[in-house]
């Protein structure tokens, strides 16, 4: 189908349920463990969606997301922050950075395919 999605996630049990979900549903999922590095995935992969962890070794997923809409070439991508913090304060900091949406863990399956869904326009 071509539709990729990109899952930056360090716990690996979320990234492989996530993976799951996305994979039955025909996307073409990658996983990525940290946020050091996770800049350099996202321009070698140029993923349709992307799900981002809050929380990440490295650089936080709001440093990655700053990043990403600074970047000319992917300052469109559309993200779903990821988190299991649901506090205001860290929504708004997620709104502010230029998240497009915002999930707390743990989350039903439903919602996590309907919101990358969402985000492709599907």
């Amino acid at each position: 189908m071509g539709r990729q999605v990109l899952v930056i996630e360090d716990e690996p049990n979320i990234a492989e349920a996530i993976k799951f979900i996305l994979t039955r549903d025909g996307w073409r999922v990658a996983t990525h463990p940290d946020g050091a590095s996770a800049m350099a995935a996202v321009q070698r992969l140029q993923p349709d969606v992307l799900v981002l962890d809050l929380m990440l070794p490295g650089l936080s997923g709001l440093e990655v997301l700053r990043l990403i809409r600074a970047h000319p070439d992917l300052a469109e991508l559309p993200v779903l922050m990821l988190t299991a913090k649901g506090q205001e304060r860290d929504r708004q900091a997620a709104q502010q950075a230029g998240a497009n949406l915002f999930m707390t863990k743990p989350f039903a399956n439903a919602e996590m395919l309907s919101a990358v869904r969402g985000l492709a326009g599907l």
